[in-house]
């Protein structure tokens, strides 16, 4: 038997649990996995919403998930765009762009950048986000000490409710130059978790993220850095390793990429120029 809870994300199921050679009836909690239909509402004259992803998530924050992967695949230029975004239904959202606005027909079928890691195609998926970002990323802002870095993955987990119930699932938290957790959110799929935290913050008006500090749970591969650079984040992190991909667009976009951000180290793959080893930084007025 599973009860699941859609407001928390967590679902509760009956297992065995097995000690040594003891076994035991027990429960224990999980994250909860269902798919979300992502949808465009018809526009005038039109007959139907347009279908543009469905992706397994975590219930929860449906609407800022919807409109960060409108935002990080292309299909949206910014918040202006959207009229309005809700729920339609338990695994459903959808969003009503603004009169006038025409999304980008050959990006709905969620195939707006090749993700192979293959010479050519990775060429072309860098040159392909390039395009895409309307944020340039401002070189050598914020600056940041080594201790501010070091404390990330602690305040990260600090605010993961459901991986301290579950222990399976994804986070994504955006903080400030001092290291303040500003906001998080958690799901499966690590993608989703990013997506949510953008929209979010897209919602928020507080795009793009020029003065912000990115750190993901797990590893770190090309459309995480992807989804990062179109958001205007000068600094993303995470607590495992980079794809090569990841690391190629992370230069070409000049965005500081931080692997392996736990106990008390971590590697500097792309532009170092924003990591200060003095123990105090000066800041002066024209950064953050």
């Amino acid at each position: 038997m599973m009860k699941i809870c859609h407001r928390t994300g967590v679902a509760s199921v009956e297992v065995g649990r097995v000690t040594g050679s003891l076994c035991a009836a027990s429960s224990d909690e999980l994250s909860v996995e269902e798919p979300l239909e992502i949808s465009l509402a018809a526009q005038p004259g039109g007959s139907a919403p347009t279908s543009v992803a469905v992706t397994m998530r975590t219930p929860g924050d449906d609407v800022d998930l919807a409109a960060g992967f409108l935002f990080t695949e292309g299909i949206i230029a910014g918040a202006g765009d959207i009229e309005c975004i809700r729920r339609a239904g338990l695994n459903a959202a959808e969003a009503r762009l603004r009169p006038g606005v025409a999304p980008d027909t050959a990006r709905l079928e969620r195939h707006s950048f090749v993700s192979s890691s293959c010479g050519a195609c990775g060429k072309r998926s860098i040159a392909a986000v390039r395009v895409a970002s309307r944020h340039p990323i401002i070189p050598g802002v914020p600056r940041l000490s080594p201790e501010v870095i070091h404390g990330l993955p602690r305040a990260l987990r600090a605010g993961q409710s459901a991986f301290a119930r579950t222990g399976g699932i994804h986070a994504s938290g955006l903080f400030d130059r001092d290291g303040r957790l500003l906001a998080l959110r958690e799901d499966v799929g690590r993608h989703n978790a990013l997506d949510k935290l953008i929209g979010s913050e897209l919602l928020a008006g507080r795009i793009p993220l020029s003065c912000g500090i990115v750190l993901v749970s797990g590893r770190v591969s090309f459309e995480l850095v992807q989804k990062a650079a179109i958001a205007g984040v000068p600094v993303l992190g995470a607590v495992g390793a980079p794809s090569s991909l990841a690391v190629d667009l992370a230069r070409e976009c000049g965005i500081t990429l931080l692997g392996f951000v736990r106990d008390a180290r971590f590697n500097v793959y792309s532009d170092f120029g924003r990591i200060d080893p003095a123990d105090t930084l000066t800041h002066s007025a024209q950064e953050c």
